[in-house]
């Protein structure tokens, strides 16, 4: 008589897909929607501050030439083009100055890098504000989760958190383009299988990659969901199977955070803001110096050193030889020493601080060799839980004045207010959007659940401001294509 075999147990890519597939904006709390809603606005205001910058310049021209036709708005420029092409447009945007949202447990991550997925898709499909809240709360949910699972870090290995994102956008894709949770799980297949992506992005010198990968791998998510809407099949153990990403990354991993606990609280309620358009482990130290420098009218000329203690990962990745010397943005806004030394010459760290002018400033670096970083083993000890900075600033009269912060402004412990966050959101669309158009994106994110469309809510996001019309990027010459023979 032949031996009965137990069932197979099921992949975890099959429990949050069919999580995913289930959920409807009527199971989301009232915490979740509203804070959604926040994260959007937010992002909304980074991208149309990242549609000014050289990078998204650049990769608008390149997605001019080879971007399809399609019903997915890119920020900015208000074109329709195909949904892949548009996600990577507006997650470049929302990335571009680092000035989006933040998660941080065993691995960093910016869950609304994500979001242009849903947009694309929800425009895709013709859905209205109440679905693409559904799809604004999956990616947070599953890209923390994902963040807290691994022991070490996949950071701490030498890998980028853009590795994660492949594995979260083709659920947030595939839920909002309805597939069924087979097919979702072959998107997460499909994507996950082909994009991990290598941590030097963000050591030493950067590029404007640092900011690129992460949109990528959101790319990637909404491809494949397309693909496997048509029937196309990935891997389904590429999470916990032969050869999946436990048994490659080795280490230790905590799978149950993947699924334990679904729908019971929600990930976005916990996800921190960023308060300065800095890497993550700069905030703490920037809201100490700040309170410092104000509270006791500190001067430069007078101050004489300036020590960080903070985390071995912020004194090696922040503080390396290339951070005492930054030539672009990349590295200025991943430099400990520049954000600091920019605090204490202009009292603020805002996108006003990470101009090349600015970066080249006499009197900023003329701070940057009074600033040392040292790496704190009692910090490491109380890290995720708290982001602990302690700063000490000697003066040249012998005084000597100390902050401790365990989490900096922006926080959910600290968080902006809604008041500060459109404050942040008028700065940003400033010579993209006109204020009444401004006006107009608040109250279509506010009333996010009440929206017919999410295509009204894009329709608003092409620049009508006059200084955006003119912002086209100098070419120093013509491209390959178009140079006369």
């Amino acid at each position: 008589m032949p031996t009965a075999t137990a069932p197979a147990k099921e992949t975890v890519t099959a429990t949050m897909s069919r999580w995913a597939a289930d959920l409807q904006y009527e199971n989301i709390s009232l915490e979740a929607v509203y804070q959604a809603k926040r994260f959007l606005f937010d992002s909304l205001g980074c991208a149309l501050g990242g549609f000014q910058q050289d990078d998204v310049k650049i990769a608008l021209e390149v997605l001019d030439e080879i971007a399809g036709r399609g019903l997915a708005t890119v920020i900015g420029s208000g074109k329709r083009i195909d949904p892949v092409s548009a996600s990577l447009a507006n997650a470049l945007m929302i990335r571009s100055m680092d000035y989006n949202d933040i998660y941080w447990k065993q691995d960093p991550s910016h869950p609304s890098d994500i979001f242009p997925a849903a947009l694309a898709c929800c425009e895709r499909a013709g859905w209205d504000g109440k679905e693409l809240i559904v799809g604004l709360v999956l990616g947070h949910e599953f890209e923390m989760r994902l963040c807290e699972a691994a022991f070490p870090g996949i950071r701490e290995r030498g890998w980028h958190h853009a590795t994660l994102t492949a594995f979260v956008s083709p659920i947030v894709a595939g839920r909002m383009l309805h597939l069924s949770w087979e097919q979702t799980q072959h998107a997460i297949g499909i994507s996950a299988s082909r994009h991990c992506t290598l941590g030097a992005v963000t050591a030493g010198k950067l590029t404007m990659m640092k900011n690129t990968v992460d949109p990528m791998a959101t790319a990637s998510g909404v491809l494949a969901a397309l693909l496997a809407e048509k029937g196309y099949t990935g891997p389904e153990h590429v999470i916990d199977g032969k050869e999946g990403l436990t048994r490659i990354f080795g280490g230790d991993w905590k799978l149950d955070r993947l699924t334990e606990g679904l729908g019971n609280s929600w990930r976005i309620t916990q996800c921190g803001m960023k308060a300065f358009p800095t890497e993550a482990l700069t905030h703490t130290p920037i809201s100490a110096i700040l309170d410092l420098v104000k509270s006791n009218d500190l001067h430069p000329e007078k101050v004489e050193k300036i020590q960080i203690r903070s985390l071995a990962r912020a004194a090696d990745i922040l503080s390396d030889p290339s951070k005492y010397d930054p030539h672009t943005k990349e590295t200025a806004d991943h430099s400990l020493p520049y954000v600091i030394a920019a605090a204490l010459i202009d009292r603020q760290v805002t996108p006003t601080q990470f101009t090349q002018e600015k970066i080249f400033d006499p009197a900023i670096r003329a701070q940057l060799k009074k600033i040392e970083v040292v790496a704190d083993p009692e910090i490491e000890k109380v890290f995720p839980a708290l982001q602990r900075a302690i700063v000490r600033i000697d003066t040249t009269d012998g005084r000597s004045f100390s902050k401790q912060l365990d989490y900096s402004k922006g926080d959910p412990r600290n968080p902006l207010t809604d008041h500060e966050l459109e404050e942040k959101f008028a700065a940003l669309a400033d010579g993209v959007l006109t204020a009444a158009t401004q006006q107009r994106v608040k109250d279509v994110v506010w009333n996010l659940e009440r929206v017919g469309s999410v295509t009204e809510l894009m329709a608003l996001m092409k620049a009508d401001a006059r200084k955006a019309k003119s912002g086209a990027r100098a070419k120093s010459r013509p491209s390959t294509a178009r140079r006369e023979r």
